[in-house]
């Protein structure tokens, strides 16, 4: 007969109570918190950094007109640059055949060509870096099991999606190879930065849910600010159609095109905005009315951020009110940036900085809509 234990001793790994006591961590085995979730979160963050690299460098090539240097797609054979003259003067003949060099480039020489080539080159390199590191984390994750439960899918899909990104990228530079195109078409261009902005969008989020354990994305769904939830979401929805009619402008060149504000060509809706028959190309090759609807959508971003940024003045929480402060401060501050550009005509210097400011909004928003959604504990004093 064993004797009376008192409720103050402790129950030892030799008590047989010990045995039926739970396991610290059950949680976090059983729903989701197994694998390397550290050492997960720590590889999105690097992909997550050489997708927003791809992107900038994206815009440079855009921005610099080299995006139809390259007129083959080569996804082996293409990691290779000319490394020889005679290579070079046979790369430079195939871009020779394109509209872009009859109508616009005539005068240029091999140097000039080897400028624009390398800046294409330099993007699709930089993709192919980032399907061999998706490649070899993902695989090797999977190899050692230590990817957390229910996050297969998941991070195959970015696979899915960089694999999408490439045969769209692709399919962007073929319009502007053919016909008499001096630039890629801007809608294929929009369609091009938006998935690379859902990419983006995916790997930051999934970050975020990593970097917290998931007892405590359990405990803290419990709390969602419902309201505020869904008006991150309506935030979000509203930052990408700005970033795809950003593309529509960048594509082409609609920033250059009236360089006064808060007018157009000095008055409210610019001239000429329909043009071009059918009337519906008015909407993706107009510079004017792109360049209106990427200043009117604007506007909309920055009064509906001021709205969310009100209602979450109301949250309890101290790192919600936070969370979108920083959203609505940076959406502001890209306004101005955008205002800027259109001012100076587009340097290259300031329309890049506008499209990193772009990537700080969006991620910005990510987060905001996030802590909403989970908002982290705090103490009664904060």
């Amino acid at each position: 007969m064993s004797k009376p234990r008192s409720i103050f001793e402790d129950v030892t790994s030799d008590s047989p109570l010990s045995k039926d006591a739970p396991k610290a961590g059950a949680i976090e085995r059983g729903s989701g918190g197994g694998g390397a979730r550290g050492a997960v979160r720590l590889w999105l963050m690097l992909l997550f950094a050489l997708v927003a690299v791809m992107v900038v460098v994206g815009g440079l090539t855009r921005l610099t007109d080299s995006g139809l240097s390259i007129t083959e797609w080569a996804p082996i054979t293409g990691a290779m640059p000319p490394m020889d003259q005679a290579a070079w003067e046979a790369e430079f003949a195939k871009y020779q055949q394109i509209p872009e060099f009859q109508l616009q480039n005539s005068h240029m020489d091999l140097e000039g060509f080897k400028s624009i080539y390398w800046w294409e080159w330099g993007h699709r390199q930089l993709g192919r870096v980032i399907g061999l590191v998706w490649a070899i984390g993902f695989f090797g994750f999977l190899a050692a099991r230590k990817i957390p439960n229910g996050w297969t899918g998941r991070l195959l899909l970015l696979g899915a999606l960089g694999g999408l990104q490439g045969a769209i990228g692709w399919w962007m530079v073929a319009s502007g190879l053919t016909g008499e195109r001096v630039d890629v078409a801007s809608y294929r261009l929009a369609v091009h930065l938006g998935l690379a902005f859902v990419i983006l969008g995916l790997i930051a989020w999934y970050m975020l849910l990593l970097g917290r354990k998931e007892a405590s994305l359990m405990a803290a769904r419990r709390l969602r600010e419902a309201k505020l939830f869904g008006m991150g979401t309506g935030l979000l929805h509203l930052a990408f159609l700005q970033i795809l009619l950003g593309a529509l402008v960048a594509g082409i060149d609609a920033g250059r095109s009236f360089v006064d504000w808060p007018w157009m060509g000095g008055q409210f809706f610019p001239p000429e905005a329909f043009d071009l028959t059918p009337i519906w190309r008015n909407l993706f090759e107009n510079a004017g009315l792109v360049q209106f609807m990427h200043r009117m959508v604007g506007y909309l971003l920055v009064i509906f951020a001021i709205v969310v940024w009100r209602v979450s003045r109301r949250s309890g929480n101290q790192m919600v009110r936070m969370g979108f402060t920083l959203a609505c401060v940076m959406i502001g501050a890209q306004a101005l940036l955008g205002i800027t550009t259109v001012l100076q005509a587009s340097p290259l210097h300031v329309a890049i900085t506008h499209q990193i400011g772009a990537i700080l909004t969006w991620v910005l928003i990510l987060n905001a809509r996030f802590l909403a959604g989970y908002p982290t504990e705090q103490t009664i004093r904060s």
